[in-house]
C-alpha cells in the first residue's frame, strides 16, 4: 500500500483520514498561505497546491500526498486564521445572525506515478445570533487563533451554528467524499484505501 501523506498540521485533518483506519503520515508544508486572488475557490486550491508541491519534493519514497487549505468567507470579506483572540472576537461579532461560505481547496499528488488533482468544496454556515458573554464564553475556553473564522463546528463550536448546508466535513477542513472524487481521477479511492477493521468513529 502507498504510503500517504498528510500535508497539513491539522488535528481535525488528521482525525477525519485516521477515522477510516488508514495510516497518515503528517509532514507539515512550511509555505506561507494567502488569502487574497480572483475568487474564493482559486485561492484555497492555490494554497494547497503551494503545500503539496512543498511537501512532495521532501518525500523520498512514492507516496500518496494530500493537502488542503480553508478559508471562511463573509460577504467580500475573507476571515483567515485571527491575529489574536481579539481578532476572534471580532470575526464571531460579525459572524453572529448571518450566513457565509466555508471553501477548502484540495490538492492530491501519487508522486510515483506523477498524477495529480484538484478541486474545492463549499459549504454555507448560519451562526445563531450570540451575545457577548457567550462569545467571550467561547473565545476563552477555545482560544481559536488556529482556525479560519475564528470558529469550527465541533465541541464548543457546535453551539454557535443554528444549521449548514452541504458538506458537513468541510467545515472541519476536509470534504472526505470531495477527496475521495479526486483520489478516483489519478487512480485511488479511499475505499480500498481505508481499513475497516481498525476504523473509528468521531
Amino acid at each position: 500500500m502507498i504510503p500517504l501523506v498528510l500535508a497539513s498540521a491539522s488535528p481535525r485533518r488528521y482525525a477525519l483520514l485516521s477515522a477510516l483506519g488508514i495510516d497518515v503520515q503528517v509532514l507539515a508544508s512550511g509555505v506561507d498561505e494567502v488569502d487574497e486572488g480572483a475568487e474564493p475557490a482559486g485561492i484555497v486550491i492555490a494554497n494547497a497546491v503551494a503545500k503539496r508541491d512543498d511537501v512532495a519534493k521532501r518525500l523520498e519514497v512514492p507516496s500518496l500526498v494530500i493537502a488542503a487549505d480553508t478559508l471562511v468567507f463573509l460577504g467580500e470579506e475573507v476571515l483567515s486564521k485571527p491575529a489574536d483572540l481579539d481578532d476572534a472576537r471580532r470575526m464571531l461579532r460579525n459572524l453572529s445572525g448571518r450566513s457565509h461560505e466555508v471553501v477548502t481547496g484540495l490538492a492530491v499528488v501519487d508522486t510515483g506515478i506523477g498524477q495529480s488533482a484538484t478541486g474545492s468544496e463549499t459549504t454555507r454556515v448560519t451562526f445563531r445570533e450570540l451575545a457577548d458573554d457567550e462569545i467571550e464564553h467561547f473565545v476563552h475556553a477555545v482560544k481559536p487563533v488556529d482556525r479560519a473564522g475564528a470558529y469550527t463546528v465541533d465541541g464548543p463550536g457546535s453551539l454557535l451554528v443554528a444549521g449548514y448546508e452541504g458538506c458537513f466535513q468541510n467545515v472541519l477542513g476536509l470534504p472526505i467524499v470531495r477527496l475521495d472524487r479526486l483520489l478516483r481521477t489519478i487512480g485511488h479511492n479511499l475505499f480500498e484505501i481505508m481499513d475497516g477493521p481498525r476504523a473509528t468513529f468521531l
